[in-house]
């Protein structure tokens, strides 16, 4: 563990507290509720809350409601000393999405996609969050010819550019994911996203959320990933968690399948002084065999792993590292960077 306390932050979201159903069965633990999961929060060392628009209040509820309902929550986050992190709308369950949300065939579908992220909008404002998340879940295909490919990524940009003409702090990222749940998403990588961005009304309003497990299935590195985005200084928002091989997403705690891949990614957001630009936010799930009294030990483990390879990655001897690369040793590099990890 660290020496001295890190500046970074750290959040997670109230769906990673679950009751462990999975698309092969029920639910195994019992739903706890929000206000209790909240207060889980700062006695597991985390300051920040991840938040969908349902998560604040209920999708259906008119304008009075919403801002009575957001005011309780608020409060409820203040009370706790908690800070909203971002909003995201949850549109890939509403049957209206069925076939995308943004890029659905039936402008009736794409309206309401369109109301409900406006609406996401006005509670983020009334929680004080600038950060609006979008994970495109539903915007691809099942199969090519149902849409043209074309039109709908100007469908996506078209979206964007409503929600920074509609909040003039707004600022968005993209969290971008290869498929699942459906075949073949439009923009299925963090590059693809980024090819968008500078489409955009305002650029600079316009950024990525990398989550770990969504690169790996991608067939890619989730810490090149995050240094191509700080290159363009659009990494403001990150999901750490694990992933075994190109599977369905499994969300599994932090560094629980691959240490060094867990340690590179590490190493990038240490060396980009990444606490200064974003939030570090977990995105991981409790095995579904985890007892109730254990229910959120995954977020504790995950933070544990997350320090740990921080205090790695601090003592690493640069110097060392720096002279193995102008000898272009890098044999000898990466058994430094294997012992070191091993703490030989």
């Amino acid at each position: 563990m660290p020496s001295k306390p890190t500046p970074y932050r750290f959040s997670f979201g109230p769906w990673n507290i679950s009751m462990g159903a999975d698309p092969f069965g029920p639910a195994v633990r019992k739903e706890i509720p929000f206000s209790k999961k909240i207060r889980e929060y700062r006695e597991l060392g985390f300051t920040y809350v991840q938040l969908h628009d349902d998560d604040v209040v209920p999708a259906d509820w008119d304008a009075t409601q919403t801002a009575k309902g957001v005011a309780k929550v608020k409060k409820l986050f203040d009370d706790e000393g908690l800070t909203p992190e971002f909003i995201a709308p949850r549109l890939w369950e509403d049957p209206r999405t069925i076939d995308g949300g943004y890029t659905a065939n039936k402008a009736a579908d794409r309206n309401y996609a369109r109301d409900r992220t406006r609406r996401s909008i006005d509670i983020a404002r009334m929680l004080g969050i600038d950060l609006m998340v979008l994970w495109p879940a539903r915007e691809g295909t099942y199969i090519r010819e149902s849409k043209d490919a074309a039109v709908s990524v100007g469908r996506l940009v078209d979206a964007i550019d409503d929600m920074l003409k509609y909040d003039a702090t707004i600022r968005i990222v993209g969290e971008m994911k290869p498929n699942e749940p459906m075949d073949q998403a439009y923009c299925p990588t963090v590059g693809h996203f980024l090819g968008l961005v500078y489409r955009t009304l305002d650029p600079s309003r316009v950024g990525v959320l990398i989550e770990s497990a969504h690169s790996i299935l991608a067939g890619l590195d989730p810490a090149d990933d995050m240094a191509y985005a700080l290159w363009h200084q659009k990494l403001w928002g990150v999901h750490l968690n694990d992933q075994n091989g190109l599977k369905y997403d499994q969300d599994k705690t932090f560094g629980s399948v691959d240490l060094r891949r867990a340690f590179n990614q590490v190493w990038v957001l240490e060396r980009a002084k990444y606490y200064d630009i974003g939030v570090v936010g977990l995105d991981v799930k409790a095995m579904r065999t985890t007892k109730q009294a254990d229910s959120t030990r995954h977020l504790a483990n995950s933070l544990k792993l997350f320090n740990h390879l921080l205090a790695l990655v601090r003592s690493v001897d640069n110097a060392k590292v720096e002279a193995f690369r102008q000898a272009r040793d890098y044999e000898g590099l990466e058994l430094y960077i294997l012992e070191h990890l091993l703490a030989r």
